[in-house]
């Protein structure tokens, strides 16, 4: 598979789970804390797990827009999408992931809205990243 690149994004990070992380145009910077339930301090700052799950629900509500674009139907301005992001250590040696995303699209139909996140689903990079790699739960509210 080749990918027509079209734009990269560029982050640097230092000090691993409790560093810092910044994109290198300067637009987004990050001070990284490790949750007390991997065995940290807490506190301020955020974990990469934050980090994936909203990229991944930002990422998802991009891919139901080009699919609805495709198919002329509105998605709702009020659309979101609350995504989990579990960690954890896999039974064959190493640590996983898990996702999960509520989506919700007030005001279509359950079954449209269904089929438009499983063509979403299909389209996003970060579906197609985790694709047979993270468990990935997709509900419609």
């Amino acid at each position: 598979m080749t990918v027509d690149v079209k734009y990269t994004a560029k982050a640097k990070a230092t000090g691993g789970r409790d560093g810092a992380a910044e994109t290198l145009d300067g637009s987004f910077a990050v001070k990284l804390a490790t949750p007390k339930e991997l065995g940290g301090a807490g506190g301020p700052g955020n974990n990469p797990e934050q980090l994936f799950a909203a990229g991944y629900s930002a990422c998802f509500i991009g891919a139901l827009k080009f699919v609805a674009g495709q198919e002329k139907v509105a998605i709702p301005a009020d659309t979101y999408i609350v995504s989990e992001v579990g960690i954890g250590p896999r039974s064959e040696g190493g640590f996983g992931l898990t996702v999960s995303l509520d989506i919700a699209l007030p005001g279509l139909d359950k079954a449209q809205a269904e089929a438009l996140v499983a063509k979403a689903h299909q389209v996003c990079p970060y579906s197609n990243a985790t694709r047979n790699n993270i468990d990935v739960k997709l509900t419609v509210l």
